[in-house]
């Protein structure tokens, strides 16, 4: 760090939500943060440019943006300037999208309902090298970690699924891969009872928050 003040950017796609954190953290004489915004970026590629340019203590990460999103700025962060710590701030807290975010290397999640205070204190520790989880985030993470290990799903489940998610009947996934509709059926039963749910739409919604099954968007 440069001094006492931890040098930030702050990376978000939306310009006043972007704007807004700036003004939070309040990085003028007297503010008493401790913290210097260094640079303000729209996207992944541009954040990726800022911390090449300015080496900020800590990048402040949004998780959905274009051109590159949250999750591989953090890992392109994390493996060619690791002094940098990446700290994400999003509005995101689903299992998986949790998971993708600490997997890349981030060393702290929060929601965007933290108060200024916290994430004043988030940046600070986060420049320090410790660990920081809004608490709501914390839980899921403890409470997945005390889930029992669930089956994988197989390969033509995973296909199945794929089908069921667009849209397709049992008649029209057994058609797209060949296989006899009974077939289709028996795959669809395991996988409900590999998700823990009881109909078609609730096993697409359970497998894309656990990242079994990525859409693209």
């Amino acid at each position: 760090m440069t001094g006492e003040r931890v040098r930030v950017i702050v990376v978000d796609d939306h310009t006043v939500m972007r704007a807004g954190v700036v003004a939070l953290l309040g990085t003028g004489t007297g503010t008493g943060t401790g913290i210097e915004i260094v640079g303000e970026a729209g996207d992944g590629r541009a954040a990726l440019e800022l911390v090449a340019r300015y080496d900020p203590d800590v990048a402040l990460v949004d998780l959905r943006m274009p051109v590159l999103d949250g999750v591989a700025t953090t890992a392109e962060i994390v493996a060619r300037h690791p002094r940098t710590r990446v700290l994400i701030l999003t509005t995101y807290d689903t299992d998986a999208e949790i998971e993708r975010g600490v997997e890349a290397g981030a060393i702290g999640y929060l929601l965007k309902d933290t108060s200024r205070e916290q994430l004043v204190d988030a940046i600070h520790a986060a420049a320090r090298g410790e660990t920081v989880l809004a608490p709501r985030v914390a839980e899921r993470l403890v409470a997945r970690m005390r889930q029992p290990a669930q089956a994988p799903l197989t390969a033509r489940e995973t296909d199945v699924l794929n089908a069921v998610a667009d849209g397709l009947t049992n008649a029209e996934i057994g058609r797209r891969l060949v296989i006899a509709e009974a077939t289709v059926k028996t795959h669809l039963l395991r996988l409900f009872a590999k998700l823990d749910v009881n109909d078609r739409t609730r096993a697409v919604v359970v497998a894309m928050e656990r990242g079994v099954l990525r859409r693209c968007p």
